[in-house]
Formats: structure tokens, C-alpha cells, sequence
């Protein structure tokens, strides 16, 4: 359940006649900016992320006995990379819950269980799994075009697709106009996407986004429904990056993955998207599933 095009970037405080951002806002979207726009990568891989990503593809869809076949057509594109030594496992919502609650206790399980939409739990789940196992969670209405994706296993740092999105429009930026150094606009935001999540186990910005939603999750009574991005989803995860980033001072245990539409893209339309089942239209909503007509 992807955040690709068209995407809202939750609430945002008008700060200024002149920057629609807050100070904060506009803090991580120039850090994100400066990430995104830096070239090159001189120093190499630290010794720290020198060991290989596990090659292991995991995506989440909370009920697979309702998967639509349009979705499931998305799902089946990654299955080319079996042939190459890739592994790929899907988990529905009871399998995503077990493994949170057997390899992270308690405390996630509940966490996950606050997660009222599905799109919540596919990133809560995302940022276990990754965390637990390292590998490459991909949503499942991405497609895969083919493209070779060897090179970002080789290390373990975490690779993360960059967008930018301008308030004024209401439109997402092309990545060959927002990624070329010096290009901004006063309306622009920038962060990152959490599909594709590619890193290896107790990754330092997995854990601490693992550790950020679920603090939000907490933080927020039984009776109020949090915001999707700013809790679980791209926010958090941009948030993420920031502090832990700006708390060591390197940005070693990160890479830009500035090609990756070359390699997949979030397929539009699809039928779901019509319905409950896209978070854009249940965000701080009491979610119900999609009925069997809305799913023809």
C-alpha cells in the first residue's frame, strides 16, 4: 500500500506569508535537500555497513484472501528476482502481528495493534522486519521493470528514495528537476519515501523510526486516530533520518537511491485506491475494509 504520486505529506503549519513550512519543517526539508542534492560518494562503505544486505524481498497486503488481482499482478513483477538469489515472502495482517509480537515482545505488538488503517500497518510492520532481519521491503503496488538491483545489497547501509513535493500545487516535483544541486523552491518539502526500505539488520534510522512511530502510537489516546505520514509514515521515517544523522554527525549509514523509478514505480490507477483501502481517504478515520463490491 504505497505513498508514490499524488502524495499528502500530512498537516503542515503555515509559518509565513513567505514559507508555508514551519522553522522545524523547513530545518529537515533543507537537510533532506542537501542529502538528496549531494553527489558522489568518496569516502566508500564504512567498515560498520560492509557486510551485504540480505537479499530477501518482503511486502505486506493485511488481508491476502482479499488481495486484489490488480495488486497481485504488482506483487508477482519482483518474483524474476527469485532466479537470481533473491527470496520473497509476503505477510498478511495475523503473520505480521505474530512476528512483531515473537521477535520485539509486547510493547510493538500493542503498538501495531493502534495501527488503524492498513497502510499504518504495513510501515510499522516494514520497519520491524527490516529491523529484525535486514533485507528489502517493497510495497505491493510497486511494480519491478527489470532493472538490475544487485549493487544496493552489497553494503548494509540503508537506501531510500527521495521525493519532494510542492504545497502551492499540490503536486509531486520530477526527480530529474528536484535532485539537481542547488534547485528549490520557497513551497517545496522534501523527504523520503519508505518504499523501498533496503537495509541490513539493526540498522541505527530503522530502529529509531521503529522507535519514533511507535511513540507516537503510544502518545495518542485510545479515542484519537493519529495522522498516517507524520505516526508511521513518510514523515516519521524523514524525521528519522534527520535526528539520527544529525546526532552522529556522519551520514556513513545512509545512500540516496536517486534512480530508483528506473527500477520501480507505483502503478496508478488501481482499484483499491478507490476505496477505505487508500489511507488518503480514512486518514484519522475509523477504518472499515472495502466490501465485496467495492472490490469488483
Amino acid at each position: 500500500m504505497g505513498r508514490r504520486f499524488k502524495v499528502d505529506i500530512g498537516p503542515v503549519t503555515m509559518a509565513s506569508s513567505a514559507d508555508p513550512l514551519t522553522p522545524l519543517e523547513r530545518d529537515r526539508s533543507n537537510f533532506v535537500r542537501g542529502l538528496v542534492q549531494r553527489r558522489g560518494d568518496a569516502l566508500g562503505t564504512p567498515s560498520r555497513y560492509a557486510r551485504p544486505t540480505p537479499k530477501r524481498i518482503v511486502q505486506f497486503w493485511d488481508d491476502l484472501e482479499r488481495l486484489p488481482p490488480d495488486v497481485e499482478n504488482c506483487m508477482k513483477s519482483w518474483r524474476r528476482l527469485e532466479r537470481v538469489g533473491f527470496e520473497l515472502d509476503v505477510f498478511d495482517r495475523d503473520a505480521a502481528r505474530s512476528f512483531i509480537g515473537a521477535r520485539l515482545g509486547a510493547r510493538h505488538e500493542a503498538a501495531f495493534d493502534r495501527c488503524y488503517h492498513p497502510s499504518m500497518m504495513s510501515d510499522y510492520f516494514r520497519y520491524s522486519f527490516v529491523l529484525v532481519e535486514g533485507g528489502f521491503y517493497i510495497d505491493a503496488d510497486d511494480v519491478y521493470h527489470g532493472a538490475p538491483i544487485g549493487h544496493l545489497f552489497e553494503d548494509g547501509r540503508l537506501k531510500l528514495q527521495p521525493f519532494c513535493y510542492d504545497i502551492p500545487t499540490g503536486q509531486m516535483v520530477e526527480s530529474s528537476i528536484f535532485t539537481e544541486p542547488g534547485a528549490d523552491r520557497p513551497g517545496w518539502i522534501f523527504y523520503f519515501n519508505t518504499t523501498p526500505l533496503i537495509a541490513a539488520p539493526q540498522h541505527p534510522i530503522v530502529e529509531r523510526a521503529l522507535l519514533n512511530a511507535t511513540a507516537s502510537l503510544e502518545a495518542h489516546p485510545s479515542n484519537v486516530l493519529p495522522e498516517v505520514q507524520a505516526s508511521t509514515g513518510p514523515g516519521n521515517l524523514t524525521r528519522s533520518v534527520f535526528e539520527v544523522i544529525s546526532e552522529a554527525r556522519s551520514s556513513e549509514s545512509f545512500l540516496v537511491a536517486h534512480d530508483w523509478e528506473m527500477i520501480s514505480t507505483s502503478k496508478w490507477p488501481l482499484s483499491y485506491r478507490n476505496d477505505s483501502r487508500n489511507w488518503r481517504l480514512s486518514n484519522q478515520q475509523e477504518y472499515r475494509a472495502a466490501s465485496s463490491l467495492e472490490e469488483r
